[in-house]
């Protein structure tokens, strides 16, 4: 494989686009006026190399204590300062409620900086590009590991999962779910056998899994059942839109954005058995199997979907969702239960869940959103911004932020076992069923890991676009291959 030219990924890196449809939730029914400690909000969003493995667990006290003998001690860097850049977002919120409790712990401050998802992920680059270490946490998703990454912009983390002298042993790495923690490992080599391998460059903090969501009193008053593949997905939806006129029968993302591609669109495109990429990195979005996929999708859109799909963001399908207009969304799992706890919308109680449906081989491949939290590599204070990754993934703090907050859904084994966070979620018909059979599954991120994630992924959207508006569907792929293949080329990605 042609090596990546580092400094023309940097380069693009600078220029990448406004990244403002993270699959974050709608805003639930909680507080979401900003913290007024360093905070800079200015509007809430309307939304291997080396194998890394956990330390052995022994005999510890609990995370709410500080040992002072042994290999570890969380009061090892007492006096230090770190800063944190986050996102303005539900489970920032629970994060910044519970930082005092994690200054007791340690003796390390923390200041902080927020910022509105529409300009968050900008900052994040401009900081990180200009090697200052002015944050050394901070909130980020999966994706980007594949552009951070590579420019020596993310610590790997594995030194410190590893060292018992630096990490609690308590905290219990294996106890993240494994689809997550894979989906956070990169050996910075593009191709779909290397995501999973190499260095752990971020630690799981909250996911979305995408499943399909809708308004179960309307389905038992039309005798309707939620589909269990994609051809019954797309007559579930004309006749959930015949049977009411007066709202959509499904509603997915349709903006020109990258993220109109990950939640529904790429469950049932992998759950249909496509790929994006080959192994030498050749797109294969114009594969018979892509073609057949986006067909039925796009006409499915057409027929019982929203008249302004194309202009449409995760936000427009949760507030539709939740004003009563359609009867069901194929999107991330939080997005229809922040519309479904009490006084969240106008349909409060009305919501079940089911997976997506699964493929013509049975074969149910979700994609995944996960926020995370990563490491500046210009950090100056790398052991204690470990402390505070390893609280705020912790144990403690996670099951906290689960059951008294909106951190959900928990990345840990241990808390979505746990009968207390079981009961909390009661209120949400089928969510847990829904969740526990989507991680049987093959649930993991079921893109291709390469670093022109964002630009090539919105060319797809655009493509979606041009089909909703009349192309054919394998003129129009054909054109996207031979677009992202001169793109891949230019980027010494493609490998011939």
């Amino acid at each position: 494989m042609s090596k990546i030219n580092i400094k023309l990924i940097a380069a693009l890196l600078l220029v990448v686009m406004l990244i403002t449809s993270c699959a974050q939730p709608a805003q639930p029914p909680v507080n979401t006026e900003a913290p007024t400690q360093e905070s800079v909000v200015t509007q809430a969003p309307a939304q291997e190399s080396v194998v890394t493995q956990a330390p052995a667990v022994q005999p510890a006290a609990t995370e709410g204590t500080a040992p002072t003998t042994g290999g570890f001690n969380w009061r090892a860097h007492e006096g230090e300062s770190i800063k944190l850049l986050l996102n303005k977002h539900p489970y920032q919120e629970a994060l910044v409620a519970e930082l005092p409790e994690f200054e007791k712990l340690t003796g390390i401050k923390v200041t902080y900086d927020i910022f509105p998802e529409q300009n968050y992920f900008d900052k994040v680059t401009i900081d990180l590009s200009g090697g200052q270490g002015g944050y050394d946490v901070f909130m980020t998703g999966a994706y980007m590991i594949w552009q951070y990454a590579p420019a020596g912009w993310m610590e790997p983390l594995e030194p410190y999962i590893n060292d018992p002298t630096k990490t609690n042993p308590d905290y219990d790495f294996n106890d993240i779910i494994e689809g997550l923690r894979q989906s956070e490992r990169w050996n910075l080599q593009p191709g779909p056998a290397n995501l999973g391998q190499g260095s752990q460059y971020a630690l799981p903090w909250g996911w979305e899994a995408n499943a399909y969501m809708y308004r179960y009193d309307i389905f038992e008053k039309d005798g309707l059942k939620p589909p269990t593949s994609l051809d019954e997905l797309v007559e579930v939806s004309k006749k959930a839109k015949e049977m009411n006129p007066g709202m959509s029968g499904i509603m997915v993302r349709g903006s020109k954005n990258w993220a109109t591609i990950h939640p529904g669109y790429m469950t049932m495109y992998s759950s249909y058995g496509c790929k994006d990429y080959d192994e030498k990195m050749h797109p294969q979005m114009n594969s018979d199997c892509a073609v057949e996929m986006t067909t039925k999708w796009i006409d499915m859109i057409k027929t019982a979907g929203p008249e302004a799909w194309t202009t449409y963001t995760w936000y427009q399908v949760g507030s539709d969702f939740g004003a009563g207009k359609t009867v069901a969304i194929f999107d991330a799992d939080i997005l229809g239960h922040f519309q479904n706890v009490p006084g969240g919308s106008s349909v409060s109680g009305k919501i079940a869940w089911a997976p997506g449906p699964r493929g013509p081989n049975g074969e149910l491949k979700t994609n995944i959103w996960i926020w995370s939290l990563a490491m500046n590599a210009a950090s100056k204070h790398k052991d204690a911004a470990w402390y505070f990754m390893q609280w705020a993934t912790g144990k403690d703090f996670l099951r906290k932020g689960a059951i008294t907050y909106t951190l959900v859904n928990p990345v840990r084994t241990s808390i979505m076992n746990d009968p207390e966070f079981v009961k909390h979620m009661d209120i949400s018909k089928n969510y847990l069923n829904t969740l526990n059979e989507i991680i049987k599954g093959d649930m993991k991120i079921q893109f291709t890991p390469q670093p022109l994630f964002f630009e090539t992924t919105t060319e797809w959207a655009a493509t979606l676009q041009d089909i909703y508006s009349g192309a054919d569907p394998k003129t129009a792929l054909d054109s996207l291959v031979e677009k992202l293949t001169g793109m891949l080329k230019q980027a010494g990605i493609y490998q011939e």
